[in-house]
């Protein structure tokens, strides 16, 4: 490239031959081959029509002849540099877009799992509403308070009397629907009395009732055989 020559006069001169071969070159090579010159008159006698395909040697054979040596090493040199920069420019765009598209996909995919946790609650992730209940009356019988204590025996029996309904047992009392179980159909329905007693006993003497840790536990304990035999808690 010559000295006196800055980077836009560099791309000026490459544009420029770019429009000589665009504007000059290719139309004389179709009119050629077409059989006429540029201004639709036939191609004069002894000039030969061109035959072969153009190709980049040829176009390169024309820039030598039309232009003098030092415009022509300009002219490559500034090519292979708007290459380079092109090439340059090309990868980087390339990564960009390469980035946003892993970028955009990772954020539908912790989108898409935020909407699958807004969906699916906990107690839709296969926890029935059933066995949240009882872990509710856990927590309250591993408590030290007798009052939680009295509290997860009467839920206890509320969950009782809900089963005794689902298996279609009817009576305006627990002790009425309890009455009707068949024994081969209903193997705890024994520990379901003993535990229901406790229930009564808490119901008629309230906070006079002073229980222990261990009665606590065996009464719990009862009515999960009752409810783990129905499979209503795991």
């Amino acid at each position: 490239m010559n000295g006196d020559l800055s980077f836009g006069d560099a791309f000026a001169q490459i544009f420029w031959y770019v429009g000589e071969i665009a504007f000059k070159f290719v139309p004389g090579t179709v009119a050629t081959l077409a059989g006429t010159s540029s201004g639709g008159s036939p191609i004069p006698t002894g000039v030969t029509p061109i035959t072969e395909p153009v190709t980049t040697a040829s176009i390169v054979s024309f820039l030598e002849r039309t232009s003098s040596p030092e415009q022509f090493n300009s002219f490559v040199h500034n090519w292979n540099v708007f290459v380079a920069i092109s090439m340059f420019i090309s990868l980087v765009l390339s990564a960009g877009m390469i980035y946003c598209f892993i970028r955009i996909r990772q954020v539908r995919h912790f989108e898409r799992l935020k909407f699958q946790d807004a969906e699916h609650t906990v107690i839709a992730r296969d926890i029935p509403k059933t066995q949240l209940r009882w872990n509710r009356i856990l927590e309250q019988a591993d408590s030290d308070n007798q009052q939680s204590w009295r509290l997860a025996i009467l839920e206890a029996d509320i969950m009782l009397n809900e089963l005794l309904d689902m298996r279609g047992y009817k009576g305006e009392t627990i002790s009425d629907k309890m009455k009707q179980v068949d024994r081969v159909s209903f193997n705890t329905i024994d520990q379901a009395w003993e535990a229901h007693k406790v229930r009564n006993r808490i119901a008629h003497e309230g906070s006079n009732l002073h229980l222990d840790e261990s009665e606590v536990r065996r009464t719990i304990g009862l009515y999960a055989r009752v409810f783990k035999e129905s499979q209503i808690i795991q």
